[in-house]
């Protein structure tokens, strides 16, 4: 399997080499069909087959050719930054005329801010493949779409990093907090690990819907409510210089999230498209 340029799309596809039996299902009508492998025995060769370093490479395959359909279209990273830097501007002159400091805020408005950022760039996630027509085959593509899953999910996480690396340095300007320490950032990285894990799970859910636009922060919103409680729980604490020990539980919930959100969410995605 490897990445090349469709000349008719102008985005980059997965090209999968032609199986022993493509093209030989039928012969006419009534002709011979290829033999059949087992539901089981086939579940068992796609998790397993080649070992993990061919998974990687699948799960990497999948992750260059959305960074590389990202560099082109310039639909989602862009997109996300545009609004994080205005959204955390509004905020800075709507409480700088109420709130006496801002430290008070701040942690509020970055994960805020995060938070909804992220729902623009996770609706592309596999609104794009619908968009363009190829999410079809994409499915189809011999792999185990658990890879497909962990594919989605590195490049939004890189997506969502990038994005809050630069809403840090801008919310340092426009009110004055210094939220560039080091437990806040280990905080926004787990906290962005989830929130990407539960995101591309609702992402794919949602993407055959018509109204995924809308839909999707419905059902994800709701169920990020743990991980915007303690990453600001952890931020303030740390704003206000509090001891490691009176903030410690908020990592933890944090940990044990990232990891419940991303086995169920590899559990369960090939489920989501046994009807598509």
């Amino acid at each position: 399997m490897k990445i090349v340029d469709d000349p008719t799309t102008s985005q980059p596809t997965l090209k999968v080499p032609a199986g022993p039996y493509e093209g030989k299902a039928e012969e006419g009508r009534g002709g011979v069909k290829a033999p059949e492998l087992g539901r089981e025995s086939s579940t068992v060769e796609m998790r397993i087959g080649g070992g993990l370093a061919a998974y990687l490479r699948k799960v990497w395959a999948i992750t260059t050719k959305e960074v590389r359909a990202e560099l082109r279209a310039k639909e989602s990273l862009s997109v996300m930054l545009a609004f994080s830097l205005l959204a955390v501007l509004i905020f800075g002159l709507a409480f700088d005329l109420r709130v006496p400091e801002a430290t008070m805020v701040a942690p509020g408005v970055l994960w805020v801010v995060i938070l909804f950022s992220g729902v623009l760039g996770l609706n592309r996630t596999f609104g794009a493949e619908v968009d363009r027509g190829t999410l079809a085959s994409l499915l189809l593509a011999p792999v185990d779409r658990s890879a497909i899953y962990f594919g989605k999910f590195l490049t939004q996480l890189v997506f969502m990093l990038i994005n809050a690396a630069i809403i840090l340095p801008f919310v340092l300007i426009i009110f004055n907090v210094n939220l560039m320490q080091p437990w806040i950032l280990i905080g926004v990285l787990l906290g962005t690990v989830g929130y990407v894990a539960v995101g591309t799970l609702f992402a794919a859910l949602a993407a055959n819907s018509r109204a995924r636009e809308s839909l999707l922060p419905i059902l994800l919103l709701p169920v990020m409510a743990p991980i915007f409680m303690a990453g600001v729980a952890l931020t303030a604490a740390v704003v206000d210089g509090r001891a490691y020990e009176d903030f410690q539980r908020w990592l933890w919930v944090m940990v044990v999230y990232d990891l419940l959100s991303i086995t169920v969410a590899y559990l369960v995605f090939d489920l989501i498209w046994e009807e598509a």
